[in-house]
């Protein structure tokens, strides 16, 4: 087993800045954690919906350009999706989107030790059925991993994607989840009763993601928080994907991104939690400083001093 297999949409941003013409930048957040895994050496295939058109050869050099492979039946006739990123003057990003989402025959190699999914992908009819069904198959198979990655505009009403996500949470081993999502999701809940309770249902570790403030961990054993270093922001696009790609890349250098050994995450000392989330957030700072989704590489990574 070598393999991560990441399911879910790659689309071309269109970001408009104060005071800056529009720039498109290849993105999709499951597409960004496959990029983010690939620039970190994880052996990563996507299945996607790409249009064979002039954006979405775009999104494939860039994937390709950087390790990742398409997996059979991700290039359509379709154009290809559109994600408008709209900043505010601290670099924050609200999106609108033009896509839509279905799959081929989703078929699951032997190599594949994990499946990773998350945001628009799991949720919009009618790919979201076909994502929600192969997690739920391949639970125990391969780790799953997810993130909710909240798209309001494209989720329907809150009570009926918070059903889908907590259904997804269950059968996952690693869930990583924003304030903002949790916000939309459970308005006026604490953010830390919530996540207990996900951690309860079934993963082995939950993280929440607080921006700026950092990120905080919840195993089993108990809870650990590592804050955010002070960064100049240039945008904030991708950096919770980066986040996300950071934690499974850290999970994999511990020689726990695999079935046979992320339930250790259950017993071990919540304080072991702390380098990795630190891995993470320091991902997630370094793509901030970056215009787009550009995460980094290990050699970029290794020379970073925030």
């Amino acid at each position: 087993m070598d393999e991560v297999l990441v399911i879910g949409e790659a689309l071309v941003d269109i970001v408009h800045a104060p005071g800056r013409p529009p720039v498109e930048h290849p993105g999709g957040s499951p597409a960004n954690v496959a990029l983010g895994l690939a620039r970190l050496g994880v052996g990563t295939r996507l299945l996607t919906r790409i249009g064979d058109d002039a954006r979405g050869r775009s999104i494939v050099d860039h994937l390709r350009g950087s390790g990742v492979e398409l997996a059979e039946g991700s290039i359509t006739p379709d154009a290809t999706s559109t994600a408008t990123a709209r900043l505010d003057a601290e670099g924050v990003a609200s999106y609108d989107f033009a896509l839509r989402w279905a799959l081929s025959d989703i078929v699951v190699s032997s190599g594949t030790r994990a499946i990773h999914t998350g945001s628009i992908a799991a949720t919009l009819s009618p790919g979201g059925e076909d994502v929600l069904r192969l997690v739920e198959e391949n639970a125990g198979r391969a780790v799953i991993s997810y993130d909710p990655n909240a798209r309001p505009a494209l989720m329907g009403s809150r009570e009926a994607a918070r059903e889908r996500i907590e259904r997804i949470v269950r059968a996952a081993d690693v869930v990583k989840v924003s304030d903002e999502d949790l916000e939309w999701l459970t308005p006026g809940a604490d953010p830390m009763q919530v996540i207990e309770a996900w951690r309860a249902s079934g993963p082995a570790l939950v993280v929440l993601t607080r921006g700026g403030e950092g990120a905080v961990g919840v195993t089993a054993t108990g809870v650990v928080e590592v804050a955010a270093p002070k960064i100049t922001v240039a945008d904030t696009v991708g950096a919770g994907d980066s986040l996300m790609s950071g934690l499974l890349h850290g999970l994999d250098r511990a020689g726990l991104l695999h079935p046979a050994t992320i339930g250790q995450l259950r017993t071990q000392p919540a304080e072991n939690l702390v380098p990795l989330l630190a891995h993470a957030v320091k991902i997630a700072a370094y793509t901030c400083t970056q215009a787009g989704a550009q995460p980094p590489t290990l050699k970029e990574l290794d020379a970073y001093r925030p």
